[in-house]
Protein backbone atom coordinates (compact mmCIF):
# COMPACT_ATOMS: atom_id res chain seq x y z
CA UNK A 1 0.00 0.00 0.00
CA UNK A 2 1.33 3.35 -1.12
CA UNK A 3 0.64 6.67 1.57
CA UNK A 4 -0.78 8.88 -1.12
CA UNK A 5 0.31 12.73 1.05
CA UNK A 6 3.76 13.96 0.07
CA UNK A 7 6.18 15.18 2.71
CA UNK A 8 5.76 19.26 3.31
CA UNK A 9 7.40 21.55 5.59
CA UNK A 10 11.21 21.84 5.58
CA UNK A 11 11.88 21.36 9.39
CA UNK A 12 14.03 18.36 8.64
CA UNK A 13 15.31 19.69 5.35
CA UNK A 14 19.40 18.92 4.92
CA UNK A 15 21.93 21.61 4.42
CA UNK A 16 25.26 21.42 2.95
CA UNK A 17 28.48 23.06 4.98
CA UNK A 18 28.48 26.14 2.99
CA UNK A 19 24.48 26.58 3.65
CA UNK A 20 23.14 25.33 0.40
CA UNK A 21 19.60 23.31 0.67
CA UNK A 22 20.59 19.31 -0.18
CA UNK A 23 18.10 18.00 -2.50
CA UNK A 24 17.83 14.53 -4.18
CA UNK A 25 16.55 13.45 -7.29
CA UNK A 26 16.28 10.09 -9.88
CA UNK A 27 16.20 9.63 -13.08
CA UNK A 28 13.63 7.13 -13.48
CA UNK A 29 14.32 4.16 -17.23
CA UNK A 30 13.33 1.19 -18.18
CA UNK A 31 13.83 -0.34 -21.45
CA UNK A 32 10.59 -0.95 -24.14
CA UNK A 33 9.17 -4.08 -24.10
CA UNK A 34 9.48 -5.49 -27.84
CA UNK A 35 6.60 -6.68 -29.90
CA UNK A 36 7.45 -10.60 -28.16
CA UNK A 37 6.96 -8.80 -24.91
CA UNK A 38 10.28 -9.02 -23.97
CA UNK A 39 12.73 -6.01 -22.97
CA UNK A 40 14.29 -4.49 -25.82
CA UNK A 41 17.52 -2.22 -25.90
CA UNK A 42 15.43 0.83 -25.93
CA UNK A 43 15.68 3.05 -23.50
CA UNK A 44 12.78 4.82 -21.94
CA UNK A 45 13.18 7.96 -19.64
CA UNK A 46 10.02 9.22 -17.54
CA UNK A 47 10.18 12.83 -16.92
CA UNK A 48 7.59 14.82 -15.16
CA UNK A 49 5.69 18.12 -15.03
CA UNK A 50 6.29 20.80 -12.76
CA UNK A 51 3.62 21.52 -10.43
CA UNK A 52 3.14 25.07 -11.12
CA UNK A 53 4.13 24.89 -14.54
CA UNK A 54 4.43 22.81 -17.85
CA UNK A 55 8.12 22.51 -17.66
CA UNK A 56 9.37 19.15 -17.68
CA UNK A 57 12.24 17.65 -14.94
CA UNK A 58 12.93 14.46 -13.19
CA UNK A 59 11.21 13.95 -10.17
CA UNK A 60 13.40 15.61 -7.10
CA UNK A 61 13.16 16.93 -3.49
CA UNK A 62 14.66 17.94 -0.17
CA UNK A 63 16.97 15.32 1.70
CA UNK A 64 15.64 14.98 4.92
CA UNK A 65 17.48 14.68 8.29
CA UNK A 66 15.54 11.23 8.99
CA UNK A 67 16.51 9.18 5.73
CA UNK A 68 19.46 7.72 3.77
CA UNK A 69 20.02 9.99 0.34
CA UNK A 70 19.34 6.61 -1.23
CA UNK A 71 15.83 6.95 0.77
CA UNK A 72 15.04 10.11 -0.34
CA UNK A 73 15.58 9.81 -4.08
CA UNK A 74 13.08 6.16 -3.86
CA UNK A 75 10.48 8.83 -1.78
CA UNK A 76 10.61 11.47 -4.08
CA UNK A 77 10.17 9.06 -7.48
CA UNK A 78 7.18 7.32 -5.47
CA UNK A 79 5.76 11.07 -4.35
CA UNK A 80 6.09 12.93 -7.47
CA UNK A 81 6.07 9.76 -10.63
CA UNK A 82 4.27 7.78 -9.09
CA UNK A 83 7.36 4.77 -9.53
CA UNK A 84 9.00 2.24 -7.55
CA UNK A 85 12.58 0.71 -8.62
CA UNK A 86 15.79 -0.09 -7.86
CA UNK A 87 17.65 3.05 -7.11
CA UNK A 88 21.35 2.39 -8.61
CA UNK A 89 24.66 3.93 -8.33
CA UNK A 90 25.17 7.89 -7.82
CA UNK A 91 25.03 9.82 -10.71
CA UNK A 92 27.12 12.39 -9.35
CA UNK A 93 26.31 16.17 -7.51
CA UNK A 94 25.84 19.42 -8.48
CA UNK A 95 25.33 22.75 -7.20
CA UNK A 96 23.56 25.17 -8.82
CA UNK A 97 21.74 28.46 -8.11
CA UNK A 98 17.64 28.13 -8.23
CA UNK A 99 16.27 30.79 -10.96
CA UNK A 100 12.93 31.01 -8.91
CA UNK A 101 14.74 32.10 -5.57
CA UNK A 102 17.98 32.68 -6.32
CA UNK A 103 19.62 30.70 -3.79
CA UNK A 104 21.53 27.69 -3.37
CA UNK A 105 21.20 24.21 -3.72
CA UNK A 106 23.15 20.82 -3.99
CA UNK A 107 21.14 18.37 -5.82
CA UNK A 108 22.64 15.01 -5.75
CA UNK A 109 20.77 12.29 -8.38
CA UNK A 110 20.52 8.66 -8.71
CA UNK A 111 19.28 6.46 -11.66
CA UNK A 112 16.15 4.22 -10.74
CA UNK A 113 15.30 1.26 -12.88
CA UNK A 114 11.56 0.84 -12.87
CA UNK A 115 9.77 -2.06 -11.51
CA UNK A 116 6.31 -0.88 -10.55
CA UNK A 117 4.40 2.00 -12.30
CA UNK A 118 1.55 3.19 -10.41
CA UNK A 119 -2.25 4.32 -10.71
CA UNK A 120 -2.27 6.66 -7.75
CA UNK A 121 0.44 8.12 -6.54
CA UNK A 122 0.65 11.37 -3.74
CA UNK A 123 0.41 14.05 -6.98
CA UNK A 124 -1.02 12.98 -9.66
CA UNK A 125 -3.91 15.79 -9.51
CA UNK A 126 -0.65 18.14 -9.92
CA UNK A 127 1.76 16.52 -12.20
CA UNK A 128 1.78 15.12 -15.69
CA UNK A 129 4.49 11.99 -16.33
CA UNK A 130 5.26 11.13 -19.71
CA UNK A 131 8.09 7.96 -20.77
CA UNK A 132 10.23 8.98 -23.70
CA UNK A 133 13.22 8.68 -25.39
CA UNK A 134 16.74 9.40 -23.81
CA UNK A 135 17.26 11.96 -27.00
CA UNK A 136 13.44 13.60 -26.00
CA UNK A 137 14.44 13.90 -22.29
CA UNK A 138 17.51 15.60 -22.83
CA UNK A 139 15.99 18.72 -25.17
CA UNK A 140 12.55 18.69 -22.98
CA UNK A 141 14.05 19.07 -19.36
CA UNK A 142 14.22 22.30 -18.42
CA UNK A 143 17.49 22.15 -15.46
CA UNK A 144 21.31 22.05 -16.99
CA UNK A 145 22.09 19.60 -13.90
CA UNK A 146 19.71 17.38 -14.49
CA UNK A 147 20.22 17.03 -18.03
CA UNK A 148 24.27 16.76 -17.26
CA UNK A 149 23.13 13.99 -15.08
CA UNK A 150 21.30 12.20 -18.09
CA UNK A 151 24.17 12.37 -19.94
CA UNK A 152 25.78 10.12 -17.30
CA UNK A 153 23.52 8.00 -17.22
CA UNK A 154 23.40 7.55 -20.88
CA UNK A 155 27.04 7.07 -21.19
CA UNK A 156 27.48 4.55 -18.18
CA UNK A 157 24.46 2.61 -19.74
CA UNK A 158 26.03 2.53 -23.13
CA UNK A 159 29.09 1.10 -22.11
CA UNK A 160 28.74 -1.64 -19.59
CA UNK A 161 32.60 -2.76 -20.68
CA UNK A 162 33.73 0.56 -18.80
CA UNK A 163 31.00 0.15 -15.86
CA UNK A 164 32.53 -0.56 -12.26
CA UNK A 165 30.97 -3.74 -11.26
CA UNK A 166 29.23 -1.30 -8.44
CA UNK A 167 27.23 0.71 -10.72
CA UNK A 168 26.26 -2.23 -11.78
CA UNK A 169 24.46 -3.13 -8.68
CA UNK A 170 21.23 -1.22 -6.98
CA UNK A 171 22.29 0.81 -4.15
CA UNK A 172 18.91 0.57 -2.44
CA UNK A 173 16.47 -2.05 -3.39
CA UNK A 174 12.38 -1.29 -3.38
Amino acid sequence: MVCLVSRTGRELQRYNNLGCRQVVGCIPYRYKKGSDGNNSNELEILVISSQKGQAMMFPKGGWELDESVEEAASRESLEEAGVRGNVECKLGKWTFISKRYGKCYEGHMFPLLVQEQLELWPEKNVRRRIWMSAAEAREVCKHLWMKEALDVLIERLKSPQQQKKEDLLPCFPI
